[in-house]
C-alpha cells in the first residue's frame, strides 16, 4: 500500500502544494520542528558552555525533534486506520504531501525561467536571489540560469527523493522523521563556531539519511 500513498502524496503536492492561505493561518509543519530546535538552541547552546556539553545537547535536541516527528506520524497513521479502515491510505497520502516540495520547487524556479524568456535580467536576478545564498547582482543571463538549475538539482534530493524514499521505507513516521532531521541540519548543521558542536549530530544524521536517496537522485 506504500506505493499508492506515495503517488497520492505526489499528486496532491503537485496540484495544490501548501497553499499560501493555509501557510498564513497555521504555518507549515516544518515550522513546528524549527520552533522546537530554536527553543532548544537558545537554552542549550550558550557560548559559555563547553563543546562537549553542546555536542550532547545537540544530540538531545535531534532526538527530541525526531521523536516528536515519529510520534505525530505514528499517531496520525493509527488514527487514520482506526477511523477509515481500508481507506486510511487516502488520509495518509494527504498527510504526507506537505513533506514534499515538488510544487514549491516549481513555483520558485519557473519565475526565473519566465523572466529570462522575457529578457528581463534584473527580475531574473531578483527571483533567483530567493533560492540561492550568494550575491547575484553581477550575474549574466547564463549565470542566472545556471544558479537556478544548480539550486533545483540540490533541492531535488532533500525536497522530493529523500522524503519519498523514507515514506516508502517507513511510512508517515519515516517521512516526517526525515523532515525533522533535514530541518535540524538546515538550521544548526553548520561549520561555524557557534554551531559546530551543537549541530554535529544534525549534520551527521542528515548525511546518513540522505546517503541512499542521494545515490538514487544522482
Amino acid at each position: 500500500m506504500a506505493e499508492p500513498i506515495a503517488v497520492l502524496a505526489i499528486l496532491v503536492d503537485i496540484a495544490i502544494g501548501w497553499p499560501s492561505a493555509v501557510y498564513a493561518r497555521v504555518g507549515h509543519p516544518v515550522g513546528g520542528f524549527a520552533h522546537v530546535i530554536g527553543w532548544a538552541e537558545t537554552r542549550w547552546n550558550g557560548p559559555s558552555l563547553s563543546s562537549a556539553y553542546r555536542r550532547v545537547a545537540g544530540v538531545m535536541t535531534l532526538v527530541l525533534v525526531v521523536a516528536i516527528a515519529i510520534g505525530i506520524g505514528w499517531g496520525a497513521t493509527v488514527l487514520a486506520r482506526h477511523a477509515l479502515g481500508a481507506m486510511a491510505w487516502l488520509a495518509i497520502g494527504i498527510l504526507a504531501a506537505p513533506g514534499l516540495a515538488i510544487r514549491s520547487l516549481y513555483d520558485h524556479v519557473m519565475p526565473v525561467a519566465r523572466a529570462l524568456d522575457a529578457c528581463n535580467l534584473q527580475t531574473a536576478r531578483d527571483r533567483v536571489a530567493m533560492i540561492v545564498g550568494r550575491d547575484v547582482a553581477s550575474l549574466d543571463e547564463a549565470e542566472v540560469a545556471r544558479a537556478a538549475i544548480e539550486s533545483l538539482a540540490e533541492s531535488v534530493c532533500d525536497g522530493v527523493v529523500a522524503p519519498l524514499f523514507w515514506l516508502l521505507v517507513a511510512g508517515l513516521p519515516g517521512l516526517w522523521a526525515y523532515k525533522a532531521i533535514n530541518t535540524a541540519d538546515s538550521l544548526i548543521g553548520h561549520r561555524e563556531e557557534r554551531w559546530r558542536a551543537f549541530g554535529w549530530a544534525a549534520a551527521r544524521t542528515d548525511d546518513l539519511a540522505n546517503l541512499l536517496p542521494a545515490r538514487i537522485s544522482g
